[in-house]
């Protein structure tokens, strides 16, 4: 079950409790202490979630230079295979600075789009686990107040 169904759950338990005067509920607490410890058990696929996300954005960041070297070592063999003459090899030589330049533009946008792509997954991930965090923590708060129950059994 996903950690967002979960708090639901956590707020349908709140939401049922009985009212009583003062802003206090009842709650039945064996039923949110089993939603608690499924979020718990759920908490360590959000992580494993964020973990991947940081191993791919290396992944991708390892392809981006390995791209990058390869057009660059492309461009470094045009150039040596077009030793000829004098100016053509004039013009290799500034084909190939010009291929180098844009490889390497090429691989820093590579980066750049790829260390951004995965900082906004993680600002995302850290926003939902920090809200979630958040949510987890009132609750509890919530639930070390005394609550006053009904003698009227």
């Amino acid at each position: 079950m996903k950690l967002d169904e979960l708090l639901e759950q956590f707020d349908e338990v709140l939401d049922s409790g009985i009212k009583i005067p003062g802003k206090k509920t009842v709650v039945d607490i064996e039923r949110l202490r089993a939603v608690v410890d499924d979020i718990r058990l759920n908490f360590p696929a959000e992580i494993k979630q964020a973990k991947g996300i940081v191993a791919d954005r290396a992944d991708i960041i390892a392809t981006a230079k390995r791209e990058a070297d390869g057009i660059i070592r492309g461009a470094e063999e045009k150039a040596k295979a077009m030793v000829a003459e004098e100016e053509i090899v004039k013009l290799a030589q500034a084909k190939a600075a010009e291929i180098i330049a844009n490889a390497q533009n090429k691989s820093r946008e590579m980066r750049k789009a790829a260390q951004d792509f995965v900082d906004d997954i993680m600002r995302r991930a850290d926003e939902g686990l920090t809200a979630n965090i958040g949510e987890v923590r009132k609750t509890r708060a919530a639930l070390r107040q005394p609550t006053i129950t009904s003698n009227n059994d």
